[in-house]
């Protein structure tokens, strides 16, 4: 018989970060998630999300074995920014059992109704700008960093509640040897044209990283601020994402657009540090872990364009080419191989092509589900 178990204490907590690690013991592609960051997130007072929002964990337990877990999620952020009362669900594992992914998604649903929500989405973790979407194309490679994984039965089980699909999130790959040169053949006459209208293309000042954060909280906020979904990043989630991504960072990935001093869009590219992470046995950094990042950073060969955005009034002038363009560049001069441009929304036809053009490849596909309730 399957209980549902509420997460009330530390003890309870490390039992829901790594029951992944027995449900994925055998799959080459599985990445373990660093213990430390996974408390850090769903923990309040240690994550900037759960200054405005609640997130419930619960497990399902078959006697003392977890068979599965889940977390309701009421993110007040985003239902006053897109006027609308929804809730969510993520950190969904499951072995492949009917029953305790039922009692799981009836548990959450009933969490969220007590809280007045009339649409549950998901999975998100713990919101659209952090790791979401399940996994529904693509299971024959690793993700990239900050990308999802997840069994194939999953959408099964999903579906086998009631849940439909909202909207599919895509995911490219980009071979360095087979990408369309065409945007580093026209960089410099971009990069001339947009010169003439003040428009400049630069790397991240990392000498003065906390100003050009604060600049680029408020670009992210406003260019992406029509996409399905979006809620802003508050100016603490913002510094927390900031301070994680600063710790692999490389400035030549980070480009920033400036008119006249005004930061109007930038593009992110990261290092794939997933391609270390899989071998940090679950996800602790002692005894060895740690030494396993910092000496295999040198080895990563592919990166994750994570975000690439430029406010209205500025689009379609050719800074995301250039954007491109000098990642690109960056990564045939680091020997990098390729690298995924993710997530992309099914609907955003410009960036679509534009990737496209490129040669760029969809080779993994995410879902956002959705059930009333």
């Amino acid at each position: 018989m399957i209980s549902i178990i509420p997460i009330t204490d530390k003890k309870l907590l490390a039992k829901f970060i790594d029951f992944p690690h027995s449900l994925y013991k055998d799959d080459p592609y599985y990445v373990p998630e660093l213990f430390i960051a996974q408390r850090d997130l769903l923990t309040p007072g240690k994550h900037p999300f759960h200054e405005h929002s609640t997130v419930k964990l619960f497990l399902a337990c078959e006697e003392d074995r977890v068979k599965g877990r889940i977390a309701a999620i009421l993110n007040n952020n985003h239902n006053q920014f897109n006027k609308t009362n929804e809730g969510f669900f993520g950190f969904f594992d499951c072995e492949n059992d009917e029953e305790a992914a039922a009692q799981l998604f009836k548990t959450a649903i009933e969490w969220l109704q007590q809280k007045g929500v009339s649409k549950i989405i998901g999975p998100v973790n713990p919101s659209t700008n952090e790791p979401c979407g399940l996994l529904i194309d693509g299971f024959d490679k690793p993700p990239m960093a900050m990308m999802t994984y997840n069994k194939p039965y999953y959408s099964r089980l999903i579906e086998q509640n009631n849940f439909v699909k909202n909207v599919d999130l895509l995911a490219y790959y980009l071979d360095t040897k087979t990408t369309d040169e065409r945007p580093v053949r026209l960089q410099k006459a971009l990069e001339e044209r947009l010169a003439k209208r003040n428009i400049i293309i630069r790397q991240i000042n990392m000498k003065d990283f906390k100003n050009e954060t604060i600049k680029l909280k408020e670009v992210y906020n406003a260019a992406w601020d029509k996409n399905l979904g979006f809620v802003p990043m508050t100016e603490n989630e913002f510094k927390y994402l900031a301070k994680d991504l600063k710790l692999v960072l490389d400035p030549g990935f980070c480009l920033v657009a400036e008119h006249e001093g005004k930061i109007v869009g930038f593009g992110l590219a990261i290092p794939n540090i997933n391609q270390i992470l899989r071998k940090v046995k679950k996800g602790r950094l002692l005894p060895s872990g740690l030494f396993k990042i910092l000496l295999g950073k040198k080895k990563i060969n592919e990166v994750r364009v994570l975000a690439l955005g430029v406010i209205e009034g500025y689009k379609k002038m050719g800074i995301e080419a250039c954007f491109y363009a000098s990642i690109i560049n960056r990564a045939k001069a680091k020997n990098i191989i390729g690298g995924e441009a993710s997530w992309i929304l099914e609907s955003n036809f410009l960036m679509n092509k534009g990737i496209r053009d490129m040669d760029g490849k969809v080779y993994k596909t995410y879902r956002l589900y959705e059930k009333a309730i």
